[in-house]
């Protein structure tokens, strides 16, 4: 990916955040919107409370295995998780949120 960013700049250029990261503030904002506990939210997907606790704090990676476990846990689906997570990273990177006009359907009469 081409820096798009003068030399001069580039130490004020967006830094891209990591993926873990941003995986476990979503999943921790579901967590607490739902008012539940770590203990809680681990039982139910039936991982350690420690390891989730990593997840959350972006520390560890999460297997797509256990990302579904959590998600159940949580009542939602992963795809909504992944969206979340990746339209977040966009914001950083100021992706529009917009799909290409070649993709779009063709409208008929």
């Amino acid at each position: 990916m081409e820096n798009k960013y003068p030399e001069h700049l580039s130490k004020y250029a967006p830094v891209t955040p990591l993926l873990r990261v941003e995986l476990g503030e979503v999943l921790r904002s579901l967590r607490l919107s739902q008012g539940r506990t770590l203990r809680e939210v681990s039982a139910d997907a039936q991982v350690s409370l420690g390891y989730l606790s990593e997840v959350e704090r972006g520390q560890k990676e999460a297997s797509s295995e256990l990302l579904q476990s959590i998600c159940e846990a949580l009542a939602v689906p992963l795809w909504w998780v992944l969206r979340e997570v990746s339209d977040r990273m966009s914001l950083v990177n100021s992706v529009p949120d917009t799909v290409p006009d070649d993709l779009l359907p063709v409208p008929t009469a």
